[in-house]
């Protein structure tokens, strides 16, 4: 089972990042500001891929599977004259073999059999869509202007298409509560998308949810309630093997503790992770009641069984006065624990 980061793929992944912010996007969503999320303004050149596609590949080692990502706006909306020379730029690099595939990010409205057979003509591998949640109201409050069957139309004709879907779903949204996410989960599972990126939803100057936070009609998720949701996500996703690729928005200059409002946090993902297998620990320590926990782990998933700044052994011993010792051990398998109690073992599984 892969909790998208708990497992490495054999071979390294890169994404070369080029975004085109609110490029051909044709709504405003009352959280975007994909300026200050990207940190770039201004229009993208072919002259400008080029360029940021060899700086990177000169940085890369021999053998990475490199795609050029079109992130930031909704691609498939873009002029097509404009779409075509973008991706032709990267032509010369997958005709090299230096680049694998491409993949852009768009709005599940913007795509059609037609934008698909130009997609695909350009050597587009992968196609992210901005789900952001399948609720009816979720959606009209914040401005989306698509529904639920936008998403599940797209995803159907991708998937039949043979391009690799992942699909990126919102927290906290207008409307929006731990049931509604939980089922927007499941309806993205149905999807069966490859990947899905979590973002909880942030508060960002220059946005309409911004005026409402600052009018009092507009509350962000606590961190506490974000990690909660994201945990159980994690763990709905990893069951069904689909890989999570992102959890929160990556840190920039426009995108940080002093400039987002709501459950900002740079190590989210960790404390989800962490969270998850607390959980999971936490059925057994009520089941067993034991007075000491000896756990061994796969060295990759040790800081996630500790805890960030070691609140899962904090908590265990604050909550019920378990002493819990963690040990890193290349034998366990990823993806499980070895707990020892009484002189019994226990393997139990990450994902419960």
């Amino acid at each position: 089972m892969n909790v998208g980061g708990m497992m490495d793929k054999q071979l390294r992944h890169v994404n070369i990042p080029i975004f085109v912010p609110h490029r051909g996007c044709p709504h405003s969503c009352v959280f975007c500001n994909q300026h200050t999320i990207t940190g770039q303004h201004g229009g993208v050149t072919t002259e400008m891929v080029c360029k940021t596609v060899e700086e990177h590949l000169a940085t890369l080692r021999p053998g990475t599977d490199v795609e050029v990502a079109f992130f930031g706006g909704s691609f498939t909306a873009i002029d097509p004259c404009v779409q075509e020379q973008l991706l032709g730029a990267v032509q010369p690099y997958l005709k090299s073999g230096q680049v694998r595939g491409i993949r852009c990010s768009t709005r599940p409205d913007c795509i059609n059999e037609e934008i698909i057979e130009r997609l695909r003509t350009y050597g587009v591998t992968a196609v992210e869509l901005g789900v952001q949640s399948t609720d009816a109201q979720v959606l009209a409050l914040s401005g989306r202007g698509h529904n639920a069957e936008d998403a599940f139309y797209a995803a159907k004709l991708l998937g039949e298409a043979g391009i690799e879907l992942g699909l990126q779903m919102m927290l906290g949204l207008p409307g929006d509560s731990r049931e509604k996410a939980i089922n927007t989960a499941r309806d993205i599972i149905a999807m069966k998308p490859q990947t899905v990126r979590i973002y909880p939803t942030l508060v960002l100057e220059g946005t309409a949810l911004h005026d409402q936070f600052c009018l009092g009609k507009y509350v962000p998720l606590t961190l506490e309630e974000t990690v909660l949701q994201c945990a159980v996500l994690l763990q709905m996703f990893g069951r069904e093997g689909i890989s999570v690729i992102r959890v929160g928005l990556a840190t920039t200059d426009g995108v940080n503790v002093d400039t987002a409002i709501g459950p900002y946090h740079p190590a989210l993902r960790e404390l989800a992770e962490g969270r998850m297998i607390r959980t999971m620990l936490e059925k057994f320590v009520r089941e067993w009641l034991p007075k000491r926990l000896t756990i061994n782990c796969n060295p990759k998933e040790l800081s996630k069984v500790i805890g960030h700044k070691r609140e899962n052994v904090m908590y265990f011993a604050q909550q019920f006065g378990v002493m819990m010792n963690v040990f890193a051990d290349a034998d366990v398998l990823q993806g499980q624990l070895i707990v020892c109690e009484k002189n019994q073992k226990h393997v139990l599984p990450i994902l419960g």
